[in-house]
């Protein structure tokens, strides 16, 4: 097996490691800046996948960079409606001038 591939596979299960290791410490507070974070890496993903389907790189390249678009957008996309629907959980409403 290449050296490099047994790297990469190293650095992969590290980074599951680490990122398991690190969302089990997050206090509960802290969810909704911490899914802002993480829409912001995909929004690398995304600068990363046009990259890759811009290539001449071929069909198969073009196609897992275009379904890394796609999938990556979802994530952003969803992120910020679910973000957006916890902020307004903290959201004061306004109160009656009447009462």
């Amino acid at each position: 097996m290449d050296s490099g591939l047994l790297d990469q596979i190293y650095i992969f299960v590290l980074a599951i490691f680490v990122g398991y290791v690190l969302i089990t410490k997050v206090p509960p507070t802290l969810h909704t800046p911490l899914m802002s974070g993480a829409n912001a890496v995909s929004g690398i993903v995304i600068l990363g996948a046009l990259i890759v389907a811009g290539r001449e790189g071929g069909v198969t390249a073009t196609v897992l960079g275009f379904l890394a678009v796609v999938l990556a957008m979802i994530n952003v996309v969803g992120g910020f409606v679910v973000t957006d629907r916890m902020l307004q959980m903290f959201r004061k409403e306004p109160r009656n001038k009447r009462s």
